[in-house]
Order: C-alpha cells, then sequence, then structure tokens
C-alpha cells in the first residue's frame, strides 16, 4: 500500500505562473486588466473562436449566456442529466425550465435520439455537456437544432483541447463555455470563458458581466483610459482579475502537453483494467475526435461487489487513493427529484450510471508509479468485496 495519500486531481503549477502572479501582486494592477486580455486573446486564437469573454466562473458563463438569449420563464432547455449542477441551477434561475435527456451508456454523452424525444413547441436551447472531455456527436445535434429552430450552447467545461472531427471544441457553429476550475485541464484558480461567433452576443455579455458599464476599471484608470462610463444596463459581477488570467497565461501553452499525459494516464487504466469484470470502463465515440481526458470514469459493477460505489471509494481512500464523483445524476439530487420529479425509468442509462460512478486519479503530475498504484488498488478492492 502506498505510505502516501494520492489526491484525485491537483493542478499543475509551476514559477512561471507563480512569477506572473507575483508580477501582478507588485504591479499594484490585480483586478481586470490587461493580462485578462492576454489570456482572453491567446484562449480565443487556441480554440479558433472569433470572441471570447472571459469570466470568474463556467457557471457565470452559463448564466450570462441564458440571460443574453432572453431565456424566460416558459421556455424549455434540453440538457443531460450527467453534469454537475449548475448547467441546471442557471436554467432555473434564469427562470426557465429544464428538461433532461438520456445518456449514452459507454460515452456517458447526451443521446442525440433522446434529446429528439424531449423537443416541445417551448424548447428553446440545447446544452449538451462534453462530459469527461469526449466530444458529443455535434454533427447530429446541429442538425437537430436547425430542424426546429434551437440554439446550441455547449457545456465545455471539461473540454479545453477536446475536438470534434479535425475542429476544436469552441470553433463550432456554437456558443462554448469553458472552466478553468482547479481540476480542470489548464487553471486560473477559478475562471470561464463564453466562446462564440456572434458578436452581438460577445458584446451582451461582455456587459452583462460587469454592472452593465461601458467602460471595464482598466480602461478608465489605465493612463491612456478616461474615467468616464456609461450604464447601458443592468449587470453583474463576473469578471475575471488579472491575477488569475496571470496563471492562465502560463497554463495554456502547455495545455497540450497536459491531454498528452492525462491520455497516456488513461490508456494505462483501459489496458491494466480492461480485464476486470466488475468495472466497466469508459468508451470512445465512432466517430473522429481528440479526448482531453479530464476525467477517466469507470462504473463500478455494484451488482458483482458486497459493498456499493461509496464504499468501494471509502475502501480506495484506506489504501491511500484519493477519487472523485463526477456525477451523481442530476435527478439523484433531493432539490431536481421533487422539482422535475423525474423517475429512475425515464432516464435508464443515467440512473444506472450515478449509482455506479467515480473518477480515478488523472493529473498531469502523476507517476507512472502512481498511475500503477491506483490500478493495483482497484484490484485489491475489488478482490476483498467480490461477491
Amino acid at each position: 500500500m502506498r505510505t502516501t495519500f494520492l489526491p484525485f486531481s491537483t493542478p499543475t503549477l509551476e514559477d512561471a505562473e507563480i512569477n506572473e502572479v507575483v508580477d501582478s501582486l507588485k504591479s499594484g494592477w490585480i483586478t481586470t486588466g490587461p493580462k485578462v486580455k492576454r489570456f482572453e486573446d491567446a484562449f480565443r486564437a487556441y480554440v479558433g473562436a472569433p470572441y471570447a469573454v472571459p469570466l470568474s466562473s463556467a457557471t457565470a458563463g452559463l448564466h450570462l449566456t441564458l440571460l443574453a438569449l432572453g431565456i424566460k420563464e416558459g421556455d424549455e432547455i434540453i440538457t443531460t442529466p450527467m453534469t454537475f449542477a449548475s448547467t441546471v441551477s442557471m436554467i432555473i434561475l434564469c427562470g426557465g425550465t429544464p428538461v433532461l435527456a438520456d445518456i449514452e451508456p459507454g460515452t456517458l454523452n447526451i443521446d442525440v435520439a433522446k434529446v429528439r424525444e424531449k423537443i416541445t413547441p417551448a424548447t428553446r436551447a440545447v446544452i449538451p455537456v462534453h462530459f469527461a472531455g469526449q466530444s458529443c456527436d455535434m454533427d447530429p445535434l446541429f442538425a437537430l437544432a436547425k430542424e426546429h429552430g434551437l440554439t446550441v450552447i455547449e457545456d465545455a467545461a471539461h473540454a479545453a483541447g477536446t475536438e470534434y472531427k479535425g475542429k476544436r471544441i469552441g470553433s463550432l457553429d456554437s456558443i462554448s463555455i469553458f472552466s478553468f476550475h482547479p481540476n480542470k485541464n489548464i487553471t486560473t484558480g477559478e475562471g470561464g470563458m463564453v466562446c462564440t461567433a456572434d458578436e452581438t452576443l460577445a458584446e451582451e455579455i461582455s456587459l452583462l458581466k460587469f454592472h452593465g458599464m461601458s467602460r471595464e476599471a482598466w480602461k478608465r484608470f489605465a493612463a491612456s483610459g478616461t474615467p468616464n462610463y456609461d450604464i447601458l444596463l443592468p449587470g453583474f459581477k463576473y469578471n475575471m482579475m488579472d491575477i488569475q488570467a496571470a496563471i492562465g497565461i502560463h497554463q495554456l501553452p502547455r495545455l497540450d502537453g497536459f491531454i498528452d499525459r492525462r491520455k497516456e494516464i488513461a490508456e494505462y487504466y483501459n489496458r491494466e483494467l480492461a480485464d476486470v469484470a466488475e468495472l466497466a470502463l469508459p468508451t470512445y465515440a465512432p466517430y473522429q475526435q481528440r479526448h482531453a481526458w479530464h476525467l477517466y470514469t469507470p462504473l463500478v459493477k455494484v451488482e458483482k461487489l458486497t459493498i456499493n460505489r461509496d464504499s468501494f471509494m471509502d475502501e480506495l481512500k484506506k489504501l491511500n487513493i484519493g477519487s472523485g464523483l463526477h456525477y451523481k445524476a442530476i435527478h439523484h439530487h433531493s432539490y431536481y427529484r421533487e422539482a422535475l420529479g423525474i423517475a429512475d425509468s425515464d432516464l435508464p442509462n443515467a440512473s444506472y450510471a450515478s449509482e455506479r460512478i467515480l473518477s480515478l486519479p488523472l493529473f498531469p503530475k502523476m507517476t507512472d508509479e502512481d498511475a500503477a498504484d491506483v490500478v493495483a488498488a482497484v484490484k485489491q478492492v475489488i478482490t476483498d468485496n467480490a461477491r
């Protein structure tokens, strides 16, 4: 057994990020400023988006996107039950109604055929989530959206660096919302980005993120700026800070390398756990894509064990292996179960996955020995608790 605890995830930060943050602190400019603009431009260029809006979180991006689209009471938004609560919460907080479509059993991405079944005259948009860093099948989803006049909003929180048929997520004909939380493939501590080809939408989100103000602080208080400003609409305080962007500026050039290392570890897990009958391993979608491997999420076949998934995770912890829960399905949370009135039988694939899924450690700083320790611990827990 390991003598030290291996966390489920930890950010890969080096001296360049630390020095850039220190530079921001010493400069006296720590809130939104020129480094945010540098990161915005670099990320926009990386994904191939005409416009990008940096924000304090991906949740803020979801909120402001829905507001900018005019989502209101009575509007239905179709999304997946296998996601973090913010995807659904923002729909509700904007007055809309979330409608959950079931997932594919292998990729855990939203099933486009199930999306079609959920469309009504009240449907305004679809929010697919690129689960664990693997792209949803976007071509049939775009075709379905065009047929019914729907907006596609990609929850790309897992998908920085993900590609679909040779195109980066963020460059498709949609709105893409990225996360830079510490457990994501790159981080800014906290932070997010909305990418779009719609200039008007980008401008409105930019206004909404900072009080509806016509000039951001750094443009007003820099030597070349003017302190005068106007309020064009009521807005929020969702801006990214230079301290955050200082980290992202140096994370982004290493993103592809991070993904390469994540893929190596994920493929090692796939090889070493392939013959373990008590696990269902993540599967690749059949279309051309680049999986960013934000998460590695096997399903524990609890029917073959004497313990449930939560106890499985506890047993891993006793062996000094951390794990995560991504995700308990939305309709398995108390609020949403009551508010949406969804039974397990309505979403059988998501319900099955929700009781069995866990995330094994996966981050670039992991060594080959760390990965071997994870595999050994998983096998030991299964051996100790097999029926």
